[in-house]
């Protein structure tokens, strides 16, 4: 029933936005919108690459401490 939207769809919607936004600041918007897009890539990356393992030991299983 919704689906993604048709050719029609699309150039209804970018009508809304130019009369919404206006020509002169489309640009602007699809830049800071670029920007947004590629920073929370780069902080999805850097969560995966940031992981690391709580024990740097290696496979051995930390000794329990006596108290």
């Amino acid at each position: 029933m919704f689906g993604m939207p048709g050719g029609s769809e699309w150039i209804i919607i970018l009508l809304i936005v130019l009369i919404v936004f206006g020509a002169g600041k489309l640009p602007q918007v699809g830049r800071s919108l670029g920007t947004a897009i590629t920073e929370f890539k780069e902080s999805v990356k850097g969560k995966d690459e940031k992981d690391e393992p709580l024990s740097k030991g290696g496979d051995e299983p930390a000794e329990p401490k006596n108290v």
